[in-house]
């Protein structure tokens, strides 16, 4: 935990919050004291991560929710603020990438799905959670979780590339709409970070090796080379910072 640095008092709500990046942000939140909600479709495997973090200052919270259903992320909002309080810190980690191939070979069943995941769950939060922050006058900071492949296109990801290009300008666009309410709003854009959502790109050693061997950091990045910065940004401490996108990429796009 950085020094001087606190969250007590703060509620977040962390999507796709039991594993990967997701697990990562939540343990940094949990242990500057705040009370974290974990959302994802498996409950077990947030259960898990909420025994194991038990031991932190803040408090864990498991609750299941399936990102791309909107009745579900109503209740996953409602729940919260009834166990825990109204959000502060909401960030937007859950994500899918089906459709990996030829950009001809993409389907609309295929684009309708990734859309409904890695954008318009990002969507329907802000929408549930923001007016109820402009309400209390209390600020709030929006992590939103894309990737370089968001800036960058990724060989054969053309409908993931798409939705994470779609939720850096969702970014800074709300980034401007709700500053002067004192919310603010910033991306993180992580490089290949070793997690199971990623196994593709490093579990293959020949894949992983040619890999690294391309960028000035020479491995992949983990989870907890993004979590610190999230914490940051979710801090009083990024206080000046919205609508920006940081790269957490090992010098990967510059290479």
């Amino acid at each position: 935990m950085s020094a001087g640095l606190s969250l007590k008092g703060k509620v977040a709500l962390v999507t796709g919050g039991g594993r990967g990046i997701g697990r990562a942000i939540t343990q940094r939140l949990a242990e500057a004291g705040a009370t974290v909600i974990i959302a994802s479709r498996k409950l077990d495997t947030l259960e898990a991560t909420a025994r194991e973090l038990g031991s932190l200052p803040g408090r864990v919270i498991p609750m299941a929710c399936h990102v791309g259903r909107l009745p579900e992320i109503e209740n996953l909002v409602r729940q919260t603020e009834a166990q825990a309080g109204p959000i502060d810190i909401l960030v937007n980690n859950s994500a899918t990438n089906i459709g990996q191939g030829l950009a001809l070979a993409a389907t609309d069943e295929m684009f309708d799905k990734i859309v409904e995941i890695n954008v318009k769950s990002a969507l329907r939060l802000i929408r549930l959670v923001v007016p109820r922050m402009m309400e209390r006058k209390a600020g709030g900071s929006i992590i939103n979780v894309a990737s370089v492949s968001g800036l960058k296109p990724q060989p054969g990801g053309l409908l993931y590339s798409f939705t994470k290009a779609g939720l850096i300008m969702l970014t800074r666009s709300w980034a401007q709409e709700f500053g002067p309410h004192g919310i603010r709003v910033n991306a993180l854009a992580p490089g290949l970070i070793q997690t199971d959502f990623s196994e593709y790109f490093w579990k293959d050693d020949a894949r992983r090796t040619a890999f690294e061997a391309r960028q000035p950091v020479r491995r992949i990045g983990q989870p907890e080379d993004v979590a610190g910065l999230a914490l940051h940004l979710a801090s009083d401490e990024s206080a000046f910072i919205t609508g920006q996108v940081f790269v957490l990429d090992g010098g990967y796009l510059d290479s």
